[in-house]
């Protein structure tokens, strides 16, 4: 089987946080950052994979620093493990403030993709070979976060058929 190393897939992305990114406490909108970080998670997917990949979930998204206007965000993601067609990929943001160069994590995110073939069905992905110290915890932890992941999609199936399909103006 095909394997890749983690650091292969690794890229990053950086932004300023400008006036219009912020909302009414003045701190990057949730969502901008949400769509910064699956950006950059399907960006590491693809070239782990070579192959077009589908967001298949936003595992996890923790906000756990408020980030300003005198701050810009560092996005770095890489694919940390992989199942027989899906990859996992972390995201890591920081902030520094501008003007200090003071530098903490802002947030982390799991997502899950999965690779597909030119008939946009599920490929068998390469398995992920992790070096660092940060890439191996990842891939130790990866096996509970993966069976978290199968339970909550079980739930969210079940949970789904009793939700109503018609329309409210009916």
């Amino acid at each position: 089987m095909e394997q890749r190393y983690s650091r292969e897939s690794r890229c990053y992305k950086t932004s300023r946080v400008f006036p219009t990114d912020v909302n009414n406490h003045n701190t990057l909108f949730g969502g901008k950052l949400m769509q910064f970080i699956d950006d950059i998670a399907s960006i590491a997917a693809t070239k782990h994979c070579r192959r077009t990949v589908v967001t298949a979930s936003t595992d996890s998204v923790d906000f756990l620093q408020p980030i300003r206007p005198t701050d810009y965000v560092s996005l770095e993601s890489f694919v940390t493990w992989n199942g027989r067609t899906s990859v996992e990929v972390f995201v890591k943001v920081i902030k520094e403030d501008l003007l200090s160069g003071e530098r903490v994590v802002a947030a982390t995110s799991f997502l899950t993709f999965v690779a597909l073939d030119e008939n946009n069905k599920p490929i068998p992905v390469p398995r992920v070979i992790p070096e660092s110290e940060e890439e191996l915890k990842l891939f130790e932890t990866a096996p509970q976060r993966s069976e978290m992941r199968r339970q909550r999609r079980e739930e969210s199936k079940k949970f789904a058929g009793y939700l109503t399909v018609k329309p409210p103006w009916v």
